[in-house]
């Protein structure tokens, strides 16, 4: 392994170990670190497996989680029976789209909540607040991704 390949491996160990702490699986965690280092955000489960020094089986487990996650999607080689699996452009974008309709659904459901549990008692005001954290932080989280959006948009045109 050369000196850059061993940096490169430090990366994905390094950053998948942030994924993990955060809340995703370890092994979906190394594979996306993976597939977000590689050259083309595109690798075989043969390279995976070599890359990480892992069996096909756990590559297939974080590969069907970040499938269900729409972090990364499978393409088969054209002409044979290998799938490539591939990072979906944008991941992260989408990735914080789809948490803004869970915060849609949390928000709906707190306030739901908080009406049952009486807006006067301490737990339907904590109840209305969480809620209210909920709907300030999706308008936030809208915005900037709007302004992503621009950014993405004027660097382009650059």
């Amino acid at each position: 392994m050369t000196s850059n390949e061993e940096d490169v491996a430090r990366f994905v160990e390094r950053f998948a170990a942030e994924l993990t702490q955060a809340g995703m699986q370890r092994m979906a965690s190394r594979v996306f670190a993976a597939l977000l280092a590689s050259e083309a955000g595109a690798l075989t489960s043969a390279e995976l497996a070599e890359q990480l020094q892992i069996s096909p089986a756990a590559i297939s487990g974080a590969v069907r989680y970040l499938t269900q996650v729409g972090m990364v999607s499978r393409e088969r080689d054209p002409g044979t029976r290998r799938d490539r699996y591939v990072l979906h452009n944008g991941v992260w974008y989408e990735t914080f789209t789809r948490r803004d309709q869970i915060l849609t659904r949390w928000e709906k459901v707190l306030r739901d909540g908080a009406e049952i549990l009486g807006p006067d008692t301490p737990a339907g005001a904590r109840t209305a607040e969480t809620a209210e954290f909920f709907e300030f932080l999706q308008k936030e989280m809208l915005a900037t991704m709007d302004r992503w959006r621009e950014h993405l948009a004027a660097k382009t045109r650059a």
